[in-house]
């Protein structure tokens, strides 16, 4: 039976429950993805932020001794429904790169998804004057963007490999391609 949530309080740990299942799903997701990668750097950065994902899990564990809560999921929903979209792109076997394309497309949707629903949590936790709560769900949130971040850059990489390939087997860029020099000044802007 759910829990009433009447308090900002209560809002704040059915969130941080939220999260903790989320990340416990990321930890059993993401060596899938891994695997499924074709790209070296791919596979690198998925497994590095693998790594991060479980100091995530201890960080909101943190966040419940603070908060004085026992370490308790409430079944994220909406992790379920990415990771399953993920599952799809693995199951597809597109070509390379669009393989790997596809798989950063699925992880940044789940970035997306944790970057919002940390930087929530953080301001709960700062209106309730819950610094160090604060401070636990801002270092994640600042995690998550770093990995949406660096799959932009191996997205752009992967796009401008794909191109270059395409143009030395003499195929015609498609209408409104980018040029490798926009793609680049844009990833060294992010």
């Amino acid at each position: 039976m759910p829990s009433t949530i009447e308090t900002v309080e209560d809002l704040l740990v059915d969130q941080i429950r939220d999260l903790y299942d989320a990340e416990k799903q990321l930890v059993r997701a993401l060596p899938k993805m891994a695997k499924a990668a074709s790209s070296e750097e791919l596979r690198q950065a998925i497994e590095d932020h693998l790594e991060e994902t479980t100091n995530q899990v201890a960080r909101l564990e943190q966040a419940f001794e603070q908060l004085n809560k026992p370490s308790k999921s409430k079944t994220c929903k909406a992790m379920k429904g990415l990771i399953d979209e993920g599952g799809e792109v693995i199951e597809e076997k597109a070509d390379e790169p669009m393989n790997d394309l596809a798989l950063i497309a699925a992880a940044q949707r789940v970035e997306h998804y944790a970057i919002s629903a940390y930087g929530t949590a953080r301001a709960m936790a700062e209106h309730l004057g819950e610094n160090q709560v604060a401070a636990l769900l801002e270092e994640t949130e600042e995690e998550e963007k770093a990995a949406d971040k660096k799959l932009t850059e191996i997205a752009f990489v992967l796009m401008q490999e794909d191109a270059t390939s395409r143009n030395e087997a003499g195929a015609t860029p498609k209408k409104g391609a980018a040029s490798r020099k926009g793609q680049t000044a844009r990833a060294q802007r992010m």
